[in-house]
């Protein structure tokens, strides 16, 4: 069964957080590359999340007014 967009949505938001809880780790550690790699990947799950959401208001608002 597909997942819906809200759904998908806040996955993409999931994984950001804990690509940013794990980049904050790394950092601490030191290991800054690996932490720079993994706010990378949260930037784009945040990225994705944010297109998604804007889709889904946009579908909202075209539902409104119909």
């Amino acid at each position: 069964m597909p997942q819906s967009s809200n759904t998908r949505a806040a996955e993409f938001h999931n994984l950001a957080a804990h690509a940013h809880a794990a980049a904050a780790t790394a950092h601490g550690k030191g290991d800054h590359l690996t932490a720079h790699e993994l706010s990378q990947q949260a930037h784009e799950h945040s990225r994705n999340a944010l297109k998604l959401a804007e889709e889904l208001a946009r579908e909202a608002k075209k539902s409104a007014k119909v």
